[in-house]
């Protein structure tokens, strides 16, 4: 693998260090603002909204310029709104920093993920993807448990500078690592907003939305769930958090090593043996050894899935990935909020802290749903010419399965 990958990693740990290791930090902010811990917790639905509304605007208005030099950029807006939380003399202004780093996050593995794919063989395409993301699976072993026994041993804001000197590494990475290539040639929003006119696309990111929402539908809810069912202390949340980032990276690889050579069939095993895994932890989670593996296995299963889902966009979004590559990233946090929604409701509906499982069983399963429709509808597909253009009597039955396919994916 190319060392501009590694440039890619570095800057990929820092977003996941920030996006994760503040809800470890959560008490100690609250505190030294004056703040209730729910109002706190807006500093992470805030990252997660700008991750969603950021990916596609950046993306588009970073149309006009090169990659690498948009990947700089982002990097530089990642450490700015890293350097303003630490610094920050209010909580309006912390809340105002994390919305400026969160709009840099969509982009930067959307555009990411185009460039670490042209810089290998067709054949090696998912397993680069898989190498850049290693950074965030190693962001949630490392980063984000030495982030939080930094900021509660030295101070939060401690934290935070540190993690904007990792954003100005991974600037300094991509200047010098990653080739320097032109603006493509005709990229153009009109062209890159057809790729949202191909039901696969769609039906990719609503798999993304529903495949990864029923993960954080069960690790939204770890804490307590963690606590009171399975008996372990608060500490120990922690160290099973750093279990569930070893999941992470494990699948990764998992994940970038298969979908190159069978990214249906990658896709069938991971979404249906999460769905079979989160309705388990609903029993695993009353004992202290089986919800620890459970935990392990959600992490593994759940990010095996992001490879293959990645590199299916870039696929099928043909010769305008970028923005439909940026936008699934968007469509990760979003799955990430719908979850958390659900599986705030079922608890609060008194069903207790393990039925967040059921929920994300549900949406697992859906995911795995939309995989065995999108390759029914590909089996389906007419030939295409040596352009790769489909004939009339195809785009006909493109726009009908957008039609029905769009109500899916919202």
């Amino acid at each position: 693998m190319p060392l501009a990958l590694l440039a890619l990693a570095v800057g990929a740990f820092g977003i996941g260090t920030t996006e994760f290791v503040i809800m470890g930090l959560l008490p100690e902010i609250a505190a030294d603002y004056g703040v209730t811990i729910p109002t706190a917790g807006l500093l992470v639905t805030g990252y997660a909204l700008g991750v969603v509304l950021g990916a596609p605007l950046l993306t588009v208005l970073g149309n006009k310029v090169s990659r690498k030099r948009m990947l700089m950029l982002l990097m530089g807006l990642f450490v700015l709104g890293n350097l303003a939380s630490a610094l920050a003399p209010n909580f309006g202004m912390m809340l105002t920093g994390r919305v400026i780093a969160s709009l840099a996050h969509g982009s930067f593995f959307g555009i990411g993920s185009v460039v670490a794919a042209e810089l290998v063989a067709p054949d090696k395409k998912a397993g680069a993807i898989a190498t850049m993301f290693t950074g965030l699976t190693v962001a949630n072993i490392v980063g984000v448990p030495l982030g939080t026994f930094i900021g509660q041993a030295v101070g939060w804001r401690t934290t935070f500078a540190i993690v904007a000197a990792l954003g100005v590494v991974g600037l300094l990475g991509i200047l010098r690592l990653v080739p320097a290539t032109p603006r493509p040639e005709g990229a153009r929003l009109r062209g890159e907003l057809k790729a949202f006119r191909n039901p696969q696309v769609l039906l990719a990111m609503a798999m993304t939305v529903l495949g990864f929402g029923g993960v954080f539908a069960a690790i939204t809810y770890i804490a307590p769930m963690m606590t009171h069912a399975a008996g372990y202390s608060d500490g120990a949340v922690t160290w099973l958090l750093v279990l569930f980032g070893v999941g992470m990276f494990l699948g990764n690889l998992l994940g970038g090593r298969y979908a190159d050579r069978a990214l249906m069939p990658l896709l069938y095993a991971t979404l249906g043996g999460l769905a079979i895994v989160l309705a388990l932890f609903t029993v695993t989670a009353h004992d202290k050894v089986l919800a620890a593996i459970t935990v392990l296995l959600v992490g593994a299963l759940g990010f095996a899935t992001v490879p293959p889902l990645q590199k299916r966009v870039l696929d099928q979004a043909h010769g305008a990935p970028t923005l439909a590559s940026a936008v699934n990233i968007g469509a990760f946090n979003l799955g990430n909020a719908l979850a958390a929604w659900l599986g705030g409701i079922v608890i609060t509906a008194g069903l207790g802290y393990t039925s967040p499982n059921w929920v994300g069983a549900a949406l697992a399963a859906a995911a795995l749903g939309l995989a065995f429709w999108s390759a029914a509808l590909e089996r389906r597909a007419p030939a295409k010419d040596s352009d790769g253009a489909a004939d009339e009597a195809g785009a006909v039955e493109a726009v009908t399965v957008t039609a029905s396919a769009a109500p899916v994916h919202h």
